[in-house]
């Protein structure tokens, strides 16, 4: 019975860590109104967590809490029917290109700088490791 004790309280400390990244995300969608700004914004810091070496507590808190609370595709692609829908193709073609454009670019950037991030720290080893050089 121990076992799914121990995997139980694992999942809920995962949980709480995309509830805790989830709340700030939200709010600054919520106050952003602004589709395109929160989700280039949010394909940056993705970005640059894949730029980063994985940690999988900062990915569950700021990559599927924060980024995927903040992010919007639905949104973006209901804005894009209204769109259509009132015969603006033309914004609505705009929009796409733009979102998956900066989008796109600012994923890269992100992942850029990430790796950059990464380059410019010393290597750890693991802990285990250095146990046993002591």
């Amino acid at each position: 019975m121990a076992a799914p004790t121990a995997k139980l309280k694992s999942e809920l400390q995962e949980l709480w860590l995309v509830a805790l990244g989830a709340v700030p995300g939200a709010w600054i969608r919520w106050q952003a109104d602004n589709d395109l700004v929160v989700n280039v914004v949010g394909a940056a810091i993705l970005g640059l967590l894949l730029g980063l070496p994985f940690r999988p507590r900062r990915q569950l808190l700021i990559g599927v809490g924060f980024c995927g609370a903040l992010t919007t595709f639905s949104s973006w692609m209901v804005d894009c029917v209204k769109l259509i829908a009132s015969g603006d193709w033309l914004p609505a073609l705009g929009l796409i290109a733009l979102t998956l454009g900066f989008g796109l670019g600012a994923a890269t950037a992100g992942f850029l700088i990430g790796q950059q991030i990464k380059r410019s720290r010393p290597a750890q080893s693991p802990p285990s490791a250095q146990h046993s050089q002591e």
